[in-house]
């Protein structure tokens, strides 16, 4: 009877967000972006108990909603204001700590907005389509040179994999710019493009993508939050994830040794895994036919094309098989130098939004023009959580006025060398494995 009580009363509270000083009810609001929308949400508002023209305090939702909705503002506030209102008397529950925080990055971001920086560049788009082509046209010409199609193992054909794998990964640079519509900033040209080269490119869904991809920008680094923490049973990122795991069963013995096996066979059997099930389920269970025929396209051409220079199909899928694998080592890798060595936050712990791209995101040898290439301008993370829907390619004109905006505030701007960035990825990879209780009580 205990149990039954306390779950009618919770049935009571509203969910309730609050967007630039109102308070909106989304307790039956159907979010299109999905289920992220209930982390910067509460229910401490009683049905019936709120009046609207008293003051009511509650977490600020304002900046997420900016970030996520810049390229759709006109149209995503009319939505929003049709939505029942609570009150238009919303006060920021934080807002004695972050008041000066936000009018600053308020008035950081619309300067922004008005110098252009987020207004994309069709040429840009070009050389970065045109670049992925030419390296995928390079590799199938070097598969097609040996006269020996029956061996892996010829100079050609190894560096044939090599261009291919980074192309393929490449491609997940791309698609990951266009799921955050900051390619040509047209939303349905954007989604359709990252559908297209997410599908040929690397076989995977960018609507499942998009599905996870704003929970971890909403909330980095945060338990029970950030999709990206939730990683097992193949690999731990972060001792509380851990804690999970039995130390003596097969999984923590696997996960003792995940800093010698996450390159390359973690990654590798995460592209499987998300290639063979995760991805093909939610293409099925959404109907997304763009995204089945842009598979369906990637596997038939590339059976076609091996088969018809001379190769036997156990040889074509041995070859698909290794420049996949290089292409999922070399962007999961990438993408673990940013957040995964850092700390988390708690479930029920708050912190403002630039304080989650200061204090769980690092940029990596942004002055290397290399390494700016290689990680398709992510280096610069930071940066990127700041500002999600900016064209990328214009983040290094502004990391100085952003490390100005974290002195002024207190925020440490981290910025490490790649080579360490990997170390302490890797070196928290091996911690994390042989994490036990005892550990953390000493």
């Amino acid at each position: 009877m205990a149990v039954r009580a306390s779950e009618e009363e919770k049935t009571k509270f509203l969910t309730t967000v609050m967007v630039e000083g109102t308070i909106y009810d989304i307790s039956n609001f159907n979010h299109p972006g999905g289920s992220v929308i209930r982390f910067l949400s509460e229910k401490s508002i009683k049905k019936g108990d709120a009046k609207d023209g008293e003051e009511i305090e509650h977490l600020d939702a304002s900046e997420a909603f900016r970030e996520f909705h810049q390229k759709d503002m006109e149209k995503v506030t009319k939505y929003l204001k049709s939505l029942p209102k609570i009150s238009t008397k919303g006060k920021d529950r934080n807002e004695s700590k972050y008041k000066a925080l936000s009018k600053d990055f308020l008035d950081f971001r619309n300067s922004l907005e008005r110098e252009g920086y987020f207004k994309p560049s069709l040429l840009h788009v070009a050389y970065r389509i045109l670049e992925i082509v030419a390296m995928f046209g390079v590799s199938f010409l070097l598969f097609s040179m040996p006269a020996d199609k029956h061996s892996i193992l010829q100079p050609l054909v190894i560096l044939a994999c090599l261009i291919n794998g980074i192309a393929q990964g490449r491609c997940g640079w791309l698609m990951h710019e266009g799921g955050h519509l900051s390619l040509t900033g047209i939303r349905k040209l954007d989604i359709t493009m990252q559908e297209i080269v997410y599908g040929v490119g690397c076989g995977m869904s960018g609507g499942w993508w998009r599905s996870q991809h704003n929970k971890h920008h909403a909330t980095p680094q945060k338990l029970k939050h950030d999709v990206d923490l939730d990683t097992l049973p193949l690999v731990a990122f972060n001792a509380k994830i851990r804690e999970h795991v039995k130390p003596n069963s097969f999984q923590g013995m696997f996960l003792s040794v995940q800093s010698y096996i996450f390159a390359p066979i973690s990654c590798f059997l995460v592209g499987i895994f998300w290639t063979t099930f995760l991805h093909p389920r939610h293409i099925m269970r959404k109907r997304l036919m763009v995204e089945l025929l842009s598979i369906v396209f990637r596997y038939a051409s590339w059976v076609w094309f091996f088969t018809s220079v001379g190769y036997s199909f156990r040889m074509a899928m041995l070859l698909y098989l290794v420049s996949f694998g290089i292409g999922c080592n070399y962007i999961f890798t990438n993408f673990a130098v940013s957040h995964t060595h850092l700390d988390v936050t708690d479930a029920d712990e708050y912190i403002h939004w630039v304080e989650y791209a200061g204090h769980h995101t690092t940029n990596v040898s942004t002055n290397s023009y290399f390494v700016t290439w290689w990680m398709s301008y992510l280096n610069f993370q930071i940066e990127h959580h700041l500002f999600p829907t900016m064209p990328q390619f214009r983040f290094p004109k502004l990391s100085h006025r952003v490390k100005e905006l974290f002195e002024k505030h207190g925020i440490t701007y981290d910025d490490r060398p790649y080579i360490q960035a990997m170390k302490d990825t890797f070196n928290n990879l091996h911690e994390v494995g042989n994490y036990t209780p005892d550990v953390k009580s000493n």
